[in-house]
């Protein structure tokens, strides 16, 4: 391998340490981002994709896996959101298994090892991508940016843009997908030691690639691009190849052939080839085990890509991607979920935030334009691997190919950022070789690194926990519906009614077809016998969505409540006809049915003192309470010798006595 000229290094003013002292440092600095999440709850989409994902019980056979998606449904549902993940949800069950139950120190520990790894391997691929790959004689890599390299992966390390990926257990895919996109890149580099044989390249390390390509595509669909930039990165670092030279070529010059064009060089198309191949063959099977139905998702989940005009798609597509950028550039305001009006729509030229697009599309292009037409071979590379570690990750979640399922996702831009880490690092050296004050301009890259170590701990300190977490977003995303709905159910869980019916107040008033909001909210009024608003609300929720089988169930409940009996019924056999096993909805309907049975016979024969006892015990069972009182002191009135029915009044005299007692204090 022909030895680059390192001249990167030169112009860093940054500390040199040893191989393994690097990677020491970058291991605990990494830890110390994210350790206090250890011991933190299963939070948000924790509790869908771990504690009640049936792929993790070891009832559940292996094979199934397969056929299922991140969430435990089938791949072949309607309601798959047709995330295959495979091999995350494997760990998660390995998790599960070792901790003998659901247990989440177990998972984030793993999580926090993953990242720390993650980040170790960074200084290998950074010293390749910033100062080139070359061998020793006896066939070792030499690393010709030390100092670049390090200063990249502390980057990496330290990018609070990650927490969500570490101190959120859901964002192990994410870190396993990294892990084995990472290892594909060390492995293509493999390919180019000299073998014993004289050949150029590994055949055998190329497909190694490939299979390590499929693993990372299997923990979480963005690892497919490592395959793309094995090509990029061989075309540009093995091959030298001039991208503004070889399209020059290909256009202008008579002589066309691919040999002439340099991509014969070297064994560049056959190589290219077999990452094809792989490819093509990984996508191919996934497909058959997929099929080929989109992902359902929702107006709410990614409003942009609903809007009718082509040119509102464009537009906050490209906005969107301009917010991404800018949590690489600051990630101070971070939030969990940034849906459900958030980000309002853009709908013409006049909003103020087309700045933000003009601005990114200035930057890229002029960084394009540097990498292309650049006369420093070195910084055309750099550039063009920086460029291509950033963008070809992030297109999976780009709208591009398919529609995706979010607006802005923290946790896709894991692998992107190491795009970013690039592009950083090779400004510092630029502004390094400017600068007389060199040292100032360290211990400012230093003060950046201190800010962001403290970042991640606040950040994953609020990960810990689902209070912390919801709350975190109030002040990011306060347009949120989902925010408020978050915080108004964690509210609900601790008991805390009154406050939870504001914040779900609230979440309606954002949205006013959010179903689950109004379910919620009328569930609570229900609970505390403000009935009508209940009934409206619930009413409106199953006209927005007729399969919404909780809320159908729950406006059954209110209906019975107003003596409503005939409706009530109708409203629970149309929850069980969306939702086929709903055992709470069945015992509803068998109480509404029992309680009607009961009223009928009393109607019959009113004086018959058994009908009107059965009749009291079973509303002393649901809790009505008055009206258990009246039926029991019916039954006594006219059969005062009844054993059960005096047994049953007495007990509920003396609940009667210590529920005034407690009103009293």
């Amino acid at each position: 391998m022909a030895q680059m000229e390192p001249n990167l290094d030169h112009d860093v003013s940054w500390f040199l340490l040893p191989s393994h002292w690097a990677k020491m440092v970058v291991a605990l600095i990494s830890f110390l981002c994210f350790a206090n999440s250890y011991d933190g709850d299963f939070v948000f989409d924790d509790s869908e994709a771990i504690i009640n994902n049936k792929d993790l019980r070891a009832e559940t056979p292996l094979g199934d896996l397969w056929y299922h998606d991140f969430w435990g449904s089938k791949l072949s549902s309607n309601t798959s959101h047709k995330s295959y993940r495979p091999l995350t949800v494997l760990t998660f069950r390995i998790n599960y298994l070792f901790a003998g139950g659901f247990y989440p120190v177990g998972f984030h520990i793993i999580n926090i090892i993953l990242h720390c790894t993650i980040s170790v391997l960074m200084v290998d691929v950074f010293s390749i991508l910033l100062g080139g790959l070359q061998f020793s004689n006896k066939g070792r890599r030499i690393n010709l940016a030390p100092k670049s390299s390090l200063l990249a992966a502390l980057l990496f390390a330290v990018h609070p843009v990650h927490t969500e990926c570490v101190a959120g257990i859901v964002g192990r895919a994410d870190l396993l997908c990294a892990l084995f996109f990472l290892l594909s890149f060390l492995g293509y580099c493999k390919a180019f030691r000299e073998n014993k044989e004289g050949h150029a390249f590994s055949v055998f390390w190329v497909l190694v690639s490939v299979i390590l390509g499929a693993i990372a595509m299997l923990c979480k669909e963005q690892g497919i691009t490592i395959l793309g930039l094995n090509a990029v990165f061989d075309a540009l670092v093995i091959n030298k190849i001039n991208l503004l030279e070889l399209i020059r070529k290909l256009l202008f010059i008579k002589d066309k052939s691919l040999e002439h064009a340099g991509l014969l060089r070297k064994g560049l198309l056959f190589r290219i080839t077999l990452l094809m191949c792989g490819g093509v063959g990984i996508l191919y099977i996934r497909w058959r085990i997929m099929g080929t139905g989109p992902p359902a998702f929702t107006e709410v989940d990614n409003p942009a890509s609903f809007a009718d005009s082509l040119f509102v798609r464009a537009i906050n597509y490209n906005y969107y991607y301009s917010l991404n950028a800018w949590l690489l550039l600051c990630p101070w305001w971070l939030c969990f979920d940034w849906s459900m009006g958030c980000i309002p729509l853009i709908k013409s030229v006049s909003d103020w935030r087309i700045i933000a697009l003009a601005a990114l599309w200035f930057c890229l292009i002029g960084l394009i334009c540097q990498a292309l037409c650049s006369e420093d071979s070195h910084k055309r590379r750099i550039l063009t691997l920086g460029l291509g570690f950033l963008i070809i990750p992030f297109l999976p979640a780009s709208n591009l190919f398919f529609r995706v399922g979010f607006v802005v996702a923290e946790r896709v831009i894991y692998l992107p950022s190491i795009g970013y880490c690039i592009l950083f690092t090779y400004g510092f050296s630029l502004l390094s070789k400017q600068a007389k004050k060199k040292k100032i301009l360290a211990v400012a890259v230093l003060g950046i690194l201190l800010i962001n170590v403290m970042r991640c701990a606040l950040r994953s300190s609020q990960w810990r926990s689902e209070e912390q977490l919801f709350r975190s977003a109030l002040s990011v995303c306060p347009l949120n519906a989902k925010v408020h709905y978050n915080v108004g159910k964690n509210l609900a869980d601790k008991g805390n009614q009154s406050a939870a019916i504001k914040y779900y107040r609230e979440a309606v008033r954002l949205n006013p077809k959010y179903v689950h909001a109004m379910n919620n909210l009328g569930n609570i009024l229900k609970e505390r016998n403000e009935l009508h608003e209940a009934e409206e609300l619930l009413s409106l929720a199953v006209q927005i969505q007729p399969d919404f089988a909780a809320a159908w169930m729950n406006l059954g409940i209110v209906q019975n409540s107003l003596r409503r009996f005939e409706e009530a019924e109708q409203s629970y056999w149309t929850a069980i006809k969306h939702r086929k096993k709903y055992p709470d909805c069945y015992y509803n309907l068998g109480r509404l049915e029992s309680e009607a049975l009961f009223l009928k016979a009393i109607k019959a024969n009113p004086n018959a003192a058994s009908y009107h006892g059965n009749l009291a015990v079973l509303y002393h069972r649901w809790g009505n309470l008055d009206l258990a009182k009246k039926h029991y002191e019916v039954s006594l009135k006219l059969d005062p010798t009844a054993p059960g029915t005096k047994e049953n009044y007495s007990l509920l005299r003396r609940k009667l006595e210590q529920l005034q007692k407690k009103g009293g204090a």
